[in-house]
């Protein structure tokens, strides 16, 4: 890939960050950009689907079309192939001939009856304790000559580095959003017991006490007793606001 092919893809990469609402929009358009740009190195169609690893377990995340999504469906109900083996390894993975190859003849059979005779999975490493891949589909044998297979894992290596940073920005948007039901809720405690406290005479520490043994007698959060204590009060509950 020249410099000038690597920067153009980085750009429309991010392009394609920035416009995605949340890390699934994002797979399916980078599922989408991998297959256009080696279909047009090809000169023929290629799919492309996304497969997740969390510790063990794989699944399909994203998909070119509902076809690619289907076709690695078969890897995941046969269980192994050259996409899963790449998330395991964390090396690409080329099948070139599905007729030829006896590394997973169930999968193979599967493939050649929906017209897929060679695929290429190449690893990305995205940090966060997960992994993904691209998994690569081409409808005729030997199509991924070692030109094309090099330019599958040049683009793995630049959407690898996207989708890190994809999957960083929604861990942190998880972390924010967890920040702000947290505040939301101490902020219903705190001022249910400034209630109680004026209802009592008594002191934060003791309010605080007769929250949390409601909480216990109800088996309900302590956060659900305020609100509920507030929402009696003043027919709506409360809430923290940012300036």
């Amino acid at each position: 890939m020249t410099e000038a092919n690597e920067d153009a893809a980085v750009l429309q990469l991010q392009d394609i960050l920035i416009g995605a609402e949340n890390v699934d929009g994002f797979l399916d358009g980078l599922a989408g950009f991998a297959a256009s740009t080696l279909s047009g190195l090809a000169g023929t169609a290629i799919e492309c689907a996304i497969t997740l690893k969390r510790r063990r377990h794989t699944s399909t995340v994203a998909g070119s079309s509902p076809r690619a999504i289907e076709l690695d469906h078969i890897e995941q109900h046969v269980g192994d192939g050259p996409c899963i083996r790449a998330l395991f390894t964390m090396a690409p993975e080329l099948l070139n001939d599905v007729q030829a190859d006896d590394r997973w003849p169930e999968y193979q059979k599967r493939l050649a009856e929906n017209g897929v005779y060679s695929t290429v999975g190449v690893p990305l490493d995205i940090g966060e304790g997960a992994s993904a891949a691209l998994n690569f589909f081409g409808p005729t044998p030997g199509l991924f000559t070692p030109e094309l297979f090099d330019r599958a894992v040049e683009f793995g290596d630049l959407a690898g580095r996207t989708l890190h940073l994809s999957v960083r920005i929604g861990a942190a948007q998880a972390r924010a959003q967890n920040l702000e039901a947290a505040m939301q809720s101490r902020t219903a405690i705190d001022v249910a017991c400034g209630v109680i406290m004026a209802q009592n005479r008594c002191s934060q520490k003791e309010a605080m006490d007769i929250l949390a043994k409601v909480s216990s007698n109800r088996n309900q959060k302590l956060r659900d007793v305020a609100a509920e204590l507030l929402g009696r009060l003043s027919g709506s509950g409360v809430e923290t606001h940012f300036e």
